[in-house]
């Protein structure tokens, strides 16, 4: 099963894209200036029973033509089988496609970063018939930052950093600074990445830190049970009973029945929707207030 961790360290390149640019500055390669970066479906399958899959692949087109792939793989832990699924992966893209393909491996600790750099070899003994070389971002290499200044600057590798160094002694200190960072963004910018450090950061203390920090609203990662979307669904909650409430009250004001401050505030109050559901129900055909809280009024 993918786990959350996984998704966020490769997930943030399609939603982010213009992370390439620092990384590949990272990496000590030259990434083509204004190159348009699109999007392609992980899916490397040629023959159903044989389904492999790339977390995520991006097309990188330079304006003058040419470019290449870039299959981005999330990697938690070593795996002797990687050798020859890499190679399928390149292989097969560099075909369908007909551009040339390289392969980054995401890691989220240096033990791993250390065995993906390779190289990989596939063959016999005494000859390489075909060797893969990884790109490798880890703890190694993606540069820790302190600086909110710097964190502003590049929202996008400041919370990448974070991700890569969450499981760090000094992960309180980066998520601060990317915290002071985020405080200044617009409100549209800030749920993204609170989300997705959270997500990312898994089942480290980091995350406990970051949920203590983050306190906006509005959902990027529906379903996962963060602090944004327990916030947001909350609020959109009492908003609905509000809402509900005020149905009720005013239906009652249109018939002209009267409604003591006693009922009023229990109408308020209510905060159960169905219960308010089946007021607005009976307002409309109710004689008295008091006739909403009985069985056969």
């Amino acid at each position: 099963m993918v786990s959350s961790r996984h998704e966020a360290a490769h997930r943030i390149f399609q939603d982010r894209p213009e992370l390439l640019t620092p990384v590949f500055r990272i990496l000590e390669l030259p990434l083509p200036e204004k190159a348009a970066v699109e999007v392609l479906t992980p899916d490397a399958t040629e023959i159903r029973p044989l389904e492999r899959r790339v977390d995520s692949v991006l097309r990188v087109t330079p304006p003058d033509g040419g470019g290449f792939l870039l299959a981005i793989e999330a990697q938690g832990r070593r795996d002797p089988d990687k050798a020859v699924s890499w190679a399928y992966y390149l292989s097969y893209m560099t075909a369908k496609h007909e551009l040339p393909a390289l392969l980054l491996v995401v890691c989220q600790d240096k033990k791993t970063a250390d065995w993906a750099a390779g190289p990989f070899r596939i063959g016999v003994e005494g000859w390489t018939a075909l060797s893969v070389h990884p790109l490798v971002l880890g703890p190694g290499n993606v540069p820790v930052i302190l600086d909110p200044e710097e964190a502003s600057q590049d929202l996008t590798l400041a919370a990448f950093s974070a991700l890569t160094h969450g499981r760090d002694p000094n992960a309180p200190a980066i998520l601060k600074t990317l915290a002071q960072a985020l405080a200044k963004a617009d409100p549209e910018t800030r749920p993204y990445y609170s989300e997705l450090l959270e997500i990312g950061l898994g089942d480290t203390p980091a995350r406990d830190v970051w949920r203590k920090l983050m306190s906006v609203v509005g959902s990027y990662f529906p379903g996962r049970g963060t602090l944004v979307e327990e916030t947001f669904l909350k609020g959109k909650a009492v908003g609905e009973a509000v809402g509900g409430a005020r149905a009720v009250l005013r239906t009652l004001e249109n018939r002209g029945i009267r409604t003591s401050a006693e009922i009023r505030e229990r109408i308020t109050n209510c905060t159960d929707i169905k219960t308010l559901d089946h007021w607005l129900d009976r307002a409309m055909t109710v004689s008295t207030a008091n006739e909403l809280f009985t069985e056969d009024g």
